[in-house]
């Protein structure tokens, strides 16, 4: 996930009042997180570590989320995407008025 700065400050707060039993889960958040700057042309440097441990290839999907962007592996969006579709639409989607 890619937070502007603000979005990812109460991010953060959600993830540090998770209970004792969720420490791994705030180990992995907030100890895995790094600032990042952008280039003179838009572009985001996403470090070796970061890229390993998301299995962040080649071709990368950007998708806006709302408050936050998901940085996602293609190949890996693909069949994820592939999955959901084939699952069908959630009770929640089907409520959902177009």
């Amino acid at each position: 996930m890619v937070f502007p700065r603000p979005e990812w400050e109460k991010f953060r707060e959600r993830i540090a009042q998770l209970p004792m039993s969720a420490q791994w889960l705030k180990r992995i958040f907030l100890g895995s997180a790094m600032d990042v700057e952008m280039d003179g042309t838009g572009r985001v440097l996403v470090s070796p570590e970061l890229r390993q441990a998301a299995g962040l290839a080649r071709d990368l999907m950007l998708l806006g989320m709302g408050n936050h962007f998901e940085l996602w592996d293609k190949v890996t969006y693909d069949a994820k995407e592939a999955e959901a579709i084939q699952a069908g639409m959630t009770q929640a989607f089907e409520e959902l008025a177009f």
